[in-house]
């Protein structure tokens, strides 16, 4: 039960992404969220959008585990780890923040996963 609230979580985490990259990129919200220069949002704008649209994959593939329950134990794996390495790729080239609100909750999500397992 633990590892589905924290899983539902990190999903929930990544709608929000896609709609900060896809939606608000180019809003006084998404400048403040992502530090970014109003010029820069609107050049960047289209570059934001694709990288929400793989959040929203990251998305269905946690909530197509929880849907497959007990049985969607690798599909959560895999889609977890594939956040944790979206987190660490984003932490190292980006910002270490992504570590803590990308990378983290995931790997938590991960470790209470496997153990329950």
């Amino acid at each position: 039960m633990a590892s589905t609230i924290l899983i539902a979580l990190v999903a929930a985490l990544h709608i929000y992404f896609m709609y900060l990259e896809m939606v608000a990129w180019d809003t006084p919200a998404g400048h403040k969220a992502f530090r970014l220069e109003p010029a820069f949002a609107t050049r960047s704008k289209a570059l934001a959008m694709n990288q929400g649209l793989y959040n929203g994959f990251l998305v269905a593939g946690l909530v197509w585990g929880l849907w497959l329950g007990a049985e969607g134990f690798a599909t959560k794996v895999f889609f977890l780890a594939c956040v944790i390495v979206a987190g660490l790729f984003g932490a190292a080239t980006v910002s270490r923040k992504i570590l803590y609100v990308q990378a983290l909750p995931a790997a938590l999500a991960l470790a209470v996963l496997v153990i329950g397992w």
